[in-house]
C-alpha cells in the first residue's frame, strides 16, 4: 500500500468512527442506550458468522489464549465499554466522549506497565497521566449549573475509555489461533450477550422503551455495518502498515471529524473547555509513549543509510 493510500485510508477510518459519535447522539434520541448497542453487535456478529460460514472459514474457540482474548475483549471492549459510552452519551456530546477516549492510549500503556513485570511506571507514564486526567477536569468544566450533568456523563465515558484499555492489558502476552474474522466475530457475540444480559438487570434499558423510528434504523445499521464490521477490518490493515505506536495517533483525528459532524448535522457547538482537555489529552499521550514517539520519528526523517559497496 502506498503512503497515500494508507494516509487515505487513516483519514477514511477517522472520518467513519468519529462520525459514528454523531450516529450514536442520532439514535439516543429514540432508543435506550443498552438496548441500542446490543442490536447494534446483534447485526454485526451474524452478519460476521454468517460471511465466515458462507466462506467455509467458521471457528470457534480452542486454546486457553483464544478463551481469554475473546472473554476479556467480548466483555468489557465490547460489552461494558458501550454500556458506558452509550449511557454517558445521553449527558454529554458525541465530540466530548469522542475527545474523552483519547485517554484510552494514555491509560493503556500505564496500566500495562503496572501489571506487566517486563515493563516499569516511568516518570514520563506518571506525566501523561497526570495530563490526560487534567484533560478530564478541563473537560468537564465544573460550572454549578451543569455540575451534575457533566459529572455524570464524564465518569461515564471515562469508565468506557478504561474497559477499553484494560483488555489490552489483560490479553498482553495472548496469541489466539482464530483468524482475525472469526475472532472479531466472537468478541462481538460475547459483547452483544454481555448487553443483553445488561438489558435484564439494569432499571429503565427495556426494549419496550425502543422506537424505531427510520432516524434510528439508519443510525443502527451505520454503527454494524460501516463503523463495526467495516471500521475493524479497516483499523487492522492499517494496524499491520502503520504499527501501533503511529495507529494510535487515530484517537487525536477522531474527535475533529466527531465534532464536525456534531456541528454539520446537529448543530451541536464545541466549546473551548472541550479544545483545550484535547490539548492536555494529546500532551499526556506524547509524555507516555515520548521514548516510542522519538524513536520513531528518527526512523521516518534520518535518512537510510546505503549498504557498503563490494
Amino acid at each position: 500500500m502506498s503512503r497515500y493510500r494508507t494516509t487515505g485510508c487513516f483519514l477514511l477510518l477517522a472520518a467513519i468512527w468519529g462520525t459514528a459519535f454523531m450516529a450514536t447522539d442520532v439514535g439516543l434520541a429514540d432508543l435506550p442506550p443498552v438496548p441500542f448497542a446490543a442490536v447494534r453487535f446483534d447485526i454485526a456478529s451474524v452478519l460476521l458468522f454468517a460471511a465466515l460460514a458462507v466462506t467455509g472459514a467458521l471457528e470457534r474457540p480452542q486454546t486457553r489464549d483464544d478463551y481469554v482474548y475473546v472473554l476479556a475483549g467480548g466483555s468489557l471492549m465490547i460489552g461494558v465499554h458501550h454500556v458506558f459510552l452509550f449511557t454517558g452519551q445521553q449527558y454529554v456530546t458525541g465530540a466530548v466522549a469522542a475527545v474523552l477516549l483519547g485517554l484510552v492510549p494514555v491509560v493503556t500503556p500505564a496500566l500495562t506497565k503496572l501489571a506487566s513485570s517486563d515493563d516499569t511506571f516511568t516518570a514520563n507514564t506518571g506525566v501523561g497521566v497526570v495530563l490526560g486526567f487534567a484533560g478530564v477536569v478541563v473537560i468537564a468544566d465544573p460550572d454549578p449549573a451543569n455540575l451534575l450533568s457533566s459529572t455524570i456523563g464524564i465518569a461515564l465515558v471515562f469508565a468506557a475509555a478504561l474497559a477499553f484499555a484494560i483488555p489490552a492489558v489483560v490479553t498482553h502476552d495472548t496469541s489466539p489461533s482464530m483468524s482475525f474474522l472469526a475472532t472479531q466475530a466472537w468478541l462481538m457475540a460475547i459483547g452483544a450477550a454481555v448487553l443483553h444480559l445488561t438489558v435484564l438487570v439494569l432499571p429503565g434499558q427495556s426494549f419496550a422503551d425502543a422506537s424505531w423510528t427510520p432516524s434510528a434504523l439508519a443510525a443502527l445499521l451505520y454503527l454494524a455495518v460501516v463503523a463495526g464490521i467495516g471500521g475493524f477490518l479497516l483499523y487492522f490493515r492499517l494496524l499491520d502498515q502503520l504499527g501501533p505506536i503511529e495507529m494510535s495517533f487515530i484517537e487525536y483525528v477522531i474527535p475533529l471529524f466527531a465534532a464536525l459532524a456534531g456541528w454539520l448535522v446537529l448543530g451541536q457547538q464545541v466549546t473551548l473547555a472541550t479544545v483545550g482537555g484535547f490539548g492536555c489529552i494529546l500532551l499526556g499521550f506524547i509524555a507516555a509513549k515520548w521514548t516510542a514517539l522519538r524513536a520513531e520519528l528518527r526512523r521516518v526523517v534520518e535518512p537510510k543509510t546505503s549498504p557498503p559497496a563490494d
